[in-house]
């Protein structure tokens, strides 16, 4: 007989006799018959607010995704809100989400807690990308906002990702405040809810968010008069993998000049189960696979294909008669390049401009933006710190920088202001400026990536992912894993002395030669970076979403001996010797 520990079986005893549905309990008890196991991990803790709010499987159960934890969510998040100072109105909340499974039905059970605590609610009528929804919050002067979406993850998942008033991801103190709210809801009779969609509380919106959106982005390209030109030169291919990008992309396009796109048809329809895809991740060349055979029968120039929730966005290009795939580091390098050049022969590029990057991402973001005479600022993982960096320089009147484009190394990028989140609507357009200004110089992006290589040396990264299951047995291996890279830290890596130590969970670096330490000003997170004596650098980190820990790795070479492409293959190796040590080191 399976035994439980004292949480699990509290959190038992509260679903089995407390006011939640028939369907529910006989759910529950059918587990406890059948797969005992299963009640473990859906019920040994409560899902926690991570990188990007919640996300898990969905199923019963307090480690599960469902409307209770989905009400418990929303609950603590009104009570913090309306804790905050109330103007002359209501509190309101925008809400969106994306193809997945119940994700219209978790919005609605979000919306009817919201207006169950006298909170205005702006409900989207359909699916819509989530920087659609950051944009909408700020355009309503919203007190936050709500994203019923998992991301990339498998179509068993869900998740809620809550934004602040700002349009940007909750950050310390609001997401550790809505957590504390949160755990003080130990009866779901604490819950207020509405019966009824339909309440006065709650507003249907969509076209008028859209078109305020669209006018935004039309004044971001940097060659209007080109993209209107020439634009139909450009053969896109374009997948939204199934999800919401179809309801906003090809038209973001087309409004930039771009009507040459083919669409992938059989991805065009928002579907979660994603029946073409095992995995609807733009970073994977599985996911792409379609969207590949798509451009090269039609002898396409470049493909772009959007995650489920459409704030990122991946890309291959058709090079010398193949397709090369292109990572996020390398995408978000091009761009930059373009951005900075673009502005600079047009006297646009502002005096106190300034980048944003995360820690893990490309180093030659950071050379790009200093060869321009701009500074680039470092951030932790995950998109919601640049949105502060953004804000901050915003309040900041007097002294402050002027944000032009950030990047993260996930496939994430934000040119301008007008979102606060990762955004891949605007970077299709963005990506496809880029590659109509290579065409129209007899280049591709590839050519373009080896013209930065000569220019700036060559810089080659990769990212593997250390996978666990999807258990409590899973959740611990992780933990022991970076517990021991933490307490055992490497002197040495593919043979290559370890110069320096990031730990940023202690909040220094640390000199491995000398001893000497000094304080890394970012806050603290679960993350330790390691620099070689040749320049090289690995970072790992769990994720704060998922069961695996990630490893990115980032090699350069100036002025190399060899070729530029037998440089790029060194390069290559050289970060999978780096990687294979560490996952050695971590398992």
């Amino acid at each position: 007989m399976t035994t439980f520990d004292s949480d699990t079986s509290k959190n038992l005893k509260d679903w089995l006799e407390g006011n939640y549905d028939k369907q529910t309990k006989e759910t529950i008890n059918s587990l406890l018959k059948k797969n005992p196991s299963e009640v473990i991990d859906a019920f040994y803790k409560r899902l926690s607010f991570g990188t990007s709010g919640l996300r898990g499987i969905m199923g019963v159960g307090t480690n599960r995704i469902n409307q209770y934890t989905i009400r418990a969510a929303t609950q603590g998040f009104a009570n913090h809100i309306l804790k905050q100072k109330k103007t002359d109105r209501l509190h309101s909340v925008i809400i969106g989400y994306d193809s997945r499974k119940n994700s219209r039905y978790f919005a609605e059970e979000s919306a009817k807690v919201l207006a169950g605590n006298e909170i205005q609610v702006y409900l989207f009528e359909d699916l819509r990308p989530t920087p659609l929804v950051s944009f909408g919050c700020r355009l309503k002067k919203c007190s936050g906002g709500i994203v019923i979406t998992a991301s990339h993850n498998p179509p068993e998942y869900n998740g809620y990702k809550v934004y602040w008033s700002d349009g940007a991801q909750v950050l310390p103190p609001h997401d550790q405040a809505i957590i504390d709210e949160v755990e003080k809801i130990t009866d779901i009779s604490k819950i207020r809810v509405v019966e009824d969609i339909n309440h006065s509380l709650i507003t249907i919106v969509n076209s008028d968010i859209e078109e305020a959106y669209y006018d935004a982005l039309e004044q971001q390209q940097h060659f209007p008069e080109i993209n209107r030109k020439y634009g139909d030169q450009l053969s896109i291919v374009y997948s939204s993998l199934h999800g919401s990008g179809i309801t906003m992309v090809p038209e973001a396009l087309h409004r930039w000049g771009f009507n040459n796109i083919s669409l992938v048809e059989e991805q065009c329809e928002p579907n979660g189960a994603f029946p073409t895809v095992s995995y609807p991740n733009p970073e994977e060349e599985n996911a792409l696979r379609l969207g590949i055979d798509k451009m090269l029968e039609i002898d396409g120039d470049i493909l772009l294909a959007t995650d489920p929730d459409t704030d990122r966005v991946g890309t291959a290009v058709r090079h010398q008669g193949k397709t090369v795939l292109i990572t996020g580091n390398q995408i978000a390098c091009l761009c930059l390049e373009h951005i900075c050049s673009a502005l600079h022969s047009q006297n646009r590029l502002p005096e106190n401009s300034a980048f944003i990057k995360t820690v893990v991402t490309s180093e030659l973001f950071k050379v790009i933006a200093e060869h321009y005479g701009k500074p680039c600022f470092d951030v932790l993982t995950g998109f919601k710190y640049i949105a502060e960096m953004i804000d901050q320089w915003e309040k900041d009147k007097r002294n402050g920088y002027q944000y032009i484009f950030g990047s993260e190394e996930s496939y994430g990028y934000l040119l301008g202001t007008h979102s606060r989140d990762k955004d891949a609507v605007s970077s299709c357009a963005l990506i496809a400026e880029v590659a109509l200004h290579a065409k129209l110089n007899g280049k591709t992006l590839i050519d373009l990536l080896y013209d930065l290589y000569e220019k700036y040396g060559v810089y080659v990264e990769k990212l593997h992912n250390l996978k666990y299951e999807e258990t409590k047995e899973g959740h611990e291996k992780m933990r022991k894993g970076i517990q021991h890279l933490q307490e055992n830290p490497p002197k040495f890596l593919a043979g290559v002395p370890v110069k320096e130590i990031d730990d940023y969970h202690k909040s220094i670096k640390i000199n491995v030669v000398s001893g000497e330490t000094e304080k890394i000003m970012l806050p603290k997170t679960n993350l330790m970076g390691f620099w070689l004596e040749d320049g090289s650098k690995v970072m790992v980190r769990p994720s704060g979403t998922e069961p695996k820990i990630k490893i990115y790795c980032g090699v350069k070479k100036q002025n190399p001996s060899d070729s530029l492409e037998d440089t790029v293959v060194i390069c290559e190796e050289y970060c999978a010797n780096l990687i294979n040590d560490m996952i050695q080191i971590l398992s």
